[in-house]
């Protein structure tokens, strides 16, 4: 069995040394520094990634593209035809781990195969390589060292950058030691990596990263770090760059948003200290056609954010904001720092403002000895409320969290029930602020062809909800107007009025 490196970061310094400085790549108007057995390995070779959880991840696997890229790679969708191999996992519920478990096994399969055949015209020297939440708990990581042993290289969510000088690194080594880096970066926001965008249209851009919340429930603070906050000049250009080449939305993107420069203590902008609403509104007023913001938090959102909503057109009336129970006493087991009346205050603070605003939440049922009191608190709030869309799960235990250690004595059974209740009220409310719709034109982003008819396009309205229509191809990635003239309830039907 081959040995496993762990690295730290003098030991990345000394692999960073031993890369000759006459081979570089450029990314970002910058050269960097790579080996000349990686660039002539995997020159015109191709790669895969399969990345599994929430936006963030989607953003990091855009980076993770645009490394290898920079090599000279090529991204294929066909695992047989690669020589890279990337999951880039999540860790929010126990079956993404499994499914991850699953393709690893699948993977091994694969490399076994191309072993034995040297003869055919394959990679034999196939990189598998693990990243992302899952590899950031202790027990999830040592269980992938000493269970799959054909995983080359792992690597944590703060060491992304790390990349290239692993690939060095392992390949230089011809394969013999295998590579684990999850030496803790937390503090660094790292700036100038290569992006390569999963669209042309619509682009994830990360203005914090981490969390300092520590919900019972969640195991990202553990695997994304402390909240660390990019600069807003940082924001802003690669802002105005998506623009300027075409980019239709950006989607400001946080574990929560509303704690935006918190930590930046002694930063200013303009000679102002900044929060979250401050960078909004220079988003704003850069004129991107779309601007939306992932993810709030209650008991810190601000009414100067409603206001910057509520001031600019491009500003999407759209908020998603997680309340996870109606009951303040599964708030206080959870640490949601918030109570059921001061959640619904905000609501109204926005509706009043924002009349036609649209909110989406998360919800969980089945948090460890709910009630069935406590669960007609969540019935009651999410009537009150009335959601275009919700998030909804029954609670699951994340090992290594508060609640993982919580006595449950509800039935799962009943869980279940209660399940199905909350989406019947959900529904009501969904079908309520559907009709608002109905008969109307609206602006829509076609965002690609449908999933369930190749004949109709697929687009995102202001309330993000889905429209299907008929176009031709030539409209994604374009703004367009629909008139919706059918209500499938999580979607729409519409026709298209003009280009």
């Amino acid at each position: 069995m081959r040995n496993v490196n762990y690295i730290d970061i003098p030991s990345l310094l000394e692999a960073r040394k031993r890369i000759k400085s006459s081979n570089v790549i450029r990314y970002n108007n910058k050269e960097h520094q790579v080996s000349e057995v990686t660039l002539n390995k995997l020159k015109g070779k191709k790669y895969y990634i399969k990345t599994h959880g929430c936006q963030a991840n989607i953003r990091d696997e855009e980076t993770l593209s645009g490394l290898l890229s920079s090599l000279n790679m090529e991204r294929s969708e066909d695992i047989n035809e690669v020589s890279i191999i990337v999951i880039n996992t999540c860790a929010v519920r126990e079956n993404a781990n499994n499914k991850v478990y699953a393709e690893i096994g699948n993977i091994k399969h694969l490399k076994e195969k191309l072993n034995k055949d040297k003869s055919k015209d394959k990679n034999q020297d196939l990189i598998l390589i693990l990243c992302g939440c899952m590899v950031e708990t202790k027990d999830t990581l040592d269980k992938l060292i000493n269970v799959y042993p054909y995983i080359d290289i792992i690597l944590g969510t703060h060491n992304i950058d790390d990349l290239i000088t692993l690939i060095d690194s392992y390949l230089e080594n011809k394969g013999k030691n295998r590579l684990v880096d999850v030496s803790s970066k937390e503090g660094d926001v790292i700036e100038d990596l290569p992006t390569k965008r999963n669209n042309d249209f619509s682009a994830y851009v990360n203005i914090a990263f981490g969390c300092d919340k520590f919900c019972s429930y969640c195991i990202v603070p553990y695997t994304r770090g402390k909240e660390r906050s990019r600069r807003v000049e940082d924001i802003l250009l690669e802002c105005k760059l998506l623009k300027e080449e075409g980019y239709k939305e950006v989607i400001l993107l946080g574990q929560n948003v509303d704690s935006y420069g918190k930590d930046l203590k002694d930063y200013t902008y303009k000679g102002n200290k900044v929060s979250f609403a401050t960078l909004l509104e220079e988003v704003a007023k850069l004129n991107i056609p779309r601007v939306r913001f992932l993810t709030s938090y209650p008991s810190e959102f601000k009414d100067e954010v409603i206001d910057v909503i509520a001031k600019y057109d491009n500003v999407m009336n759209y908020i998603h904001l997680p309340v996870q129970s109606g009951s303040n006493s599964v708030l206080k087991r959870m640490n949601r720092r918030y109570t059921k009346e001061e959640y619904l205050a905000l609501v109204d603070r926005i509706k009043a403002k924002i009349p036609n605003i649209a909110l989406s939440t998360d919800i969980i049922i089945g948090f460890p000895n709910e009630s069935n009191e406590e669960f007609l608190d969540t019935l009651d709030l999410v009537r009150k409320v009335s959601y275009s869309s919700a998030y909804t799960f029954i609670y699951s235990p994340r090992e290594g969290t508060l609640a993982a250690k919580m006595e449950d004595l509800t039935p799962y059974q009943e869980k279940v029930k209660r399940f199905k209740e909350l989406t019947r009220v959900l529904e009501e409310g969904i079908e309520k602020d559907n009709l608002l719709h109905l008969n109307k034109i609206e602006e829509v982003l076609v965002t690609g062809v449908s999933k369930t008819n190749e004949e109709y396009l697929s687009g995102q309205l202001e309330n993000n909800k889905t429209v299907n229509f008929k176009g031709d191809k030539s409209l994604i990635g374009k703004l367009v107007k629909v008139k919706i003239n059918e209500d499938k309830l999580y979607s729409f039907n519409g026709e298209l009025v003009e280009k």
